[in-house]
Parts: C-alpha cells; sequence; structure tokens
C-alpha cells in the first residue's frame, strides 16, 4: 500500500481552505477570550491517546478539531487586547513568506546547497541595517554582516562563544574554557544571557550581574568597571559585556556610548541585545536608543517582536565576521564544495550554532515590500502613541502611578497599594478574557506591564484595558 501523499491539486484546494480558515480566524479574533481559562490537561484530554492508523482525513475534519480542541486552548498573540510580554507580531506577507520557504523546502547551510536562500539573507540584512541606520562596520560590504538566528538566545549565545574564542587568543577552540572567563550585564539583563553564559560552560558562576540606576533602571557604568578591575585583580578573564537597548522589565536603555568605551580600553567583546526595542530604529526619532552602537562587536533585533514579522527571526550583526566564523566552523569532508574553498560565498552555518538553516529571509524579503520604510515606522509610531495615550491616564489617576519611563511601547504602572493588591488588580483584569497584561519588579515593587504591539490594537483596546483596570480598583483601594 503506497502512502497517501497530497498531490498538487489536493494541495491547492486544501490550501484555499487552510488560508481561508486563517482569515476568518483574524477577523474574529477580537471576539475571543485573550487567553484560555482551562485547567491544564484540558487540550491533551481532548486529542486521542493512540495515532491514527490509516491516514487520509479530510482538511475539513483537520480544520473542525483545530476549531474545537485547540483554539480554546490558545492565548492569541495576536489579538488586539493582548499587551502581554512583549509583541509576536505577525503579517499577512509575513505568513505568505514562510509559506513559500515551507513549500520550498531548501536547507540553506551553504551556499551550495540553495544559493539564493544565501545571497537574499545577506541583501535583507543590509536593508535592515539601512533601515535601522546601524553602523557601517555592520554591512556585508566591509568586514562585518548580519544573519537571521532563531531568536536573541542564540545571537547571544553565539556572540559569547565568539568573545570567548577572542579572549582566549584561539585556545578556546581545542581546549575549551581553559580559565576563568567573565560576562557582564545588569540586575534587569535577559535571562538568555545567563543560559548563554552556562551553556558557553562558565558556570553561573561566571555572570557578573551590574547594579542599575535606580532612576533610569539602565546599568551603571562606575559599577561595571569596579567589577572588571575586580576581576582583572582577581585573575579572571572579562570576556563580554552585554548592553541591552530596551530591558525587558522596563525597556531602559543602557548607556552604550560608556560601556562601549569601558569596553574598548580593556579589549572586551561587547554584544548590543535589542530584541525589542531595536525595531523603534526604523524611525529616526527613535534612534537616540542606539547612540554609542559603533563600539559593538555584534548587535541583534527581533523582527519577530515588533517588526510584522512572524516568529521565528532575530536579526544578528557582528562587525567582524572573521571572528565569528573562526570561532564556530566546523567542516567535515561532506560539506567541501568548490564555492565555499573559492572564499567567494558566505556560508552560514558558520554564523549559527545549528548546521541547517530554513529560508526565514523570505518572510523579510515579503514584509519589507509589502509595507516600505513608511509602513514600518507609522506601525512603531502607532504603539508608541497608544502606550503615551495609557500614561497619560495613569498620571491623571491618584490612585495610580507610572513605574518607570516608557521610551517605546510598554508602560510600567501600579496602584499605589501594596503588592498583594496589585496583583489581585492583575489577576481581575486578566480574567476578564479582554486583555491580558503581566507583572514585573522595579525596585523591589510589585508592577504592572502593558506592552502594545499588535497591529490589530487601537485607542479603543487601550482604553478598554484602562477601563476594566480603573473598575477592578474601585473594589480594592478607598478613594
Amino acid at each position: 500500500m503506497s502512502a497517501p501523499h497530497m498531490d498538487p491539486d489536493e494541495f491547492r484546494r486544501a490550501g484555499h481552505a487552510v488560508v481561508d480558515w486563517i482569515a476568518d480566524y483574524w477577523s474574529t479574533l477580537h471576539q475571543r477570550p485573550v487567553a484560555p481559562a482551562d485547567p491544564p490537561g484540558t487540550v491533551a484530554k481532548a486529542l486521542p491517546s493512540v495515532p491514527p492508523t490509516t491516514g487520509g482525513e479530510s482538511v475539513e475534519a483537520l480544520l473542525a478539531d483545530l476549531d474545537a480542541i485547540v483554539l480554546p486552548g490558545l492565548t492569541h498573540w495576536q489579538h488586539p487586547g493582548f499587551f502581554g510580554y512583549f509583541p509576536a507580531n505577525t503579517s499577512g506577507p509575513s505568513l505568505l513568506g514562510d509559506l513559500v520557504s515551507s513549500g520550498l523546502g531548501v536547507q540553506g547551510m551553504l551556499w551550495a546547497t540553495s544559493p539564493a536562500c544565501t545571497e537574499l539573507e545577506t541583501v535583507m540584512m543590509d536593508w535592515l541595517a539601512q533601515l535601522l541606520d546601524l553602523p557601517q562596520r555592520f554591512r556585508s560590504t566591509g568586514a562585518g554582516g548580519g544573519v537571521i538566528q532563531d531568536s536573541a538566545s542564540s545571537a547571544t549565545l553565539v556572540a559569547t562563544l565568539a568573545a570567548l574564542h577572542r579572549a582566549s587568543a584561539g585556545r578556546w577552540r581545542v581546549s575549551g574554557v581553559d580559565r576563568r572567563y567573565r560576562a557582564y550585564t545588569s540586575v534587569h539583563g535577559h535571562s538568555s544571557i545567563e543560559k548563554a553564559v552556562r551553556i558557553a560552560g562558565l558556570g553561573a558562576d561566571g555572570i557578573r550581574s551590574i547594579d542599575v540606576d535606580p532612576d533610569t533602571q539602565a546599568l551603571r557604568p562606575d559599577a561595571l568597571r569596579a567589577a572588571i578591575e575586580a576581576d582583572l585583580a582577581a585573575g579572571d578573564v572579562p570576556a563580554i559585556v552585554v548592553a541591552t537597548i530596551g530591558t525587558t522589565s522596563t525597556t531602559a536603555v543602557d548607556p552604550v556610548p560608556e560601556i562601549g568605551a569601558i569596553c574598548a580600553e580593556y579589549g572586551i567583546w561587547l554584544h548590543v541585545d535589542a530584541a525589542y526595542a531595536g525595531a523603534a530604529a526604523v524611525c529616526p526619532e527613535l534612534r537616540w536608543s542606539h547612540a554609542g552602537l559603533e563600539y559593538a562587536d555584534s548587535y541583534c533585533f527581533d523582527p519577530h517582536k515588533w517588526l510584522l514579522t512572524g516568529f521565528d527571526c532575530d536579526a544578528f550583526w557582528v562587525a567582524d565576521r572573521g571572528e565569528l566564523i573562526e570561532a564556530l566552523t566546523v567542516l567535515p569532508e561532506f560539506l567541501r564544495n568548490a564555492a565555499s574553498e573559492s572564499g567567494a560565498v558566505i556560508d552560514y552555518r558558520d554564523w549559527q550554532v545549528p548546521l541547517g538553516r530554513r529560508f526565514r529571509a523570505l518572510k523579510l524579503w515579503f514584509v519589507l515590500r509589502w509595507y516600505g520604510a513608511e509602513g514600518l515606522r507609522a506601525h512603531i509610531r502607532s504603539g508608541v502613541a497608544l502606550a503615551a495615550r495609557f500614561a497619560d491616564r495613569v498620571r491623571a489617576d491618584d490612585r495610580f502611578e507610572l513605574a518607570a519611563a516608557h521610551p517605546f511601547s510598554l508602560v510600567c504602572f501600579r496602584l499605589r497599594a501594596d503588592d498583594d493588591t496589585n496583583a489581585e488588580l492583575l489577576a481581575r483584569v486578566n480574567r476578564t478574557g479582554r486583555v491580558l497584561l503581566t507583572h514585573t519588579r522595579v525596585g523591589g515593587r510589585y508592577v504592572l506591564r502593558l506592552a502594545v504591539g499588535s497591529p490589530q490594537s487601537t485607542e479603543t483596546h487601550v482604553d478598554e484595558a484602562w477601563t476594566l483596570l480603573t473598575d477592578a480598583a474601585k473594589d480594592l483601594v478607598t478613594p
């Protein structure tokens, strides 16, 4: 019995049905609860305990089960009332680009395995560098260049490995971690930094968490210098500093010019993590946040957060691609080919941890061509304006207070009450199913976060969030 392959005509019919289903989902998304209320295990119990013996189920049956089983168990990240975490935007052009990528099914580990996969990615990374006005040293026309990673977590890990290679003068490739190397980031640096340091073999003790300014929540350069000098005095080797543009808790911007000068003085690799806020630099008026980037050895941001490109797509650049390749390349005989040995092509397998790689550049190409620079700027500016609108509501209500600056599209705020009351406020608002917010701690205090980012979010949705908050507050605090 032959396998029930889907021929092109069957695919065309099923594909139309799936595209219609997605379009219907997007158009009715605002009617759904943002997050499910069912207990753990609900979806698993609704699924058969054994796989099907025979195939051939219709696409209509699959879509019916999507409606009945999967959708009720989802947190809807594209919902206009999704204000939790940071956005994970997608868009029609991005989805279509991913569809083409999946349909082509190419493996882009080497230039030779699909030349267009590599060359389109190189050009897209140069396009992005122009849109953000990144330093010239990151362009592929010089010694640097960009590559698409799956996430900022992988970008940080790759930067850490390259930094270790430099700090060990190349010994790391042969003998591994032969000394105590140190990494530095602010206490608000992303958890992926600690994970990268641990994966790289430095252990949890290998990371130095640097104090922040209590007013700006940004890393203190004097504290960084003190930590570096203390480690040098102890015989340790400072390897990498990770500065953040737009921290996860509050979107604080570390002082990259001062941090960069310190890194240059001590010969330390500087990686700048702008996972969320980097997208803001498509707008000239927000490029102040990238001051000092000329010091960076590597930089990344996530188009899949705030630039209408579906997950996964992290844009990662290095100032010297030779250092990165030297640190990561492994070349078995079966991958040798004339193009690679000519030195005239880029093999992106040497720029990442995995060997294999998808054709992610297609969705960037589709997004950049569909929206153009002005369309992307309009999206970013809309998010910033909606966040400012919400912050104005907070300022005007004496029961509430802002907990941090809001330079981008995240607002951190709280009731003028204890932590338990603020936690209850968050729980009550999220239980409505109309919005989803998250929390953090700023200065040790429990703080609510409202992150605007969905392209479907409007003033109406932000105002609804504020109404839900103030209604819940009436029962929690006395005037």
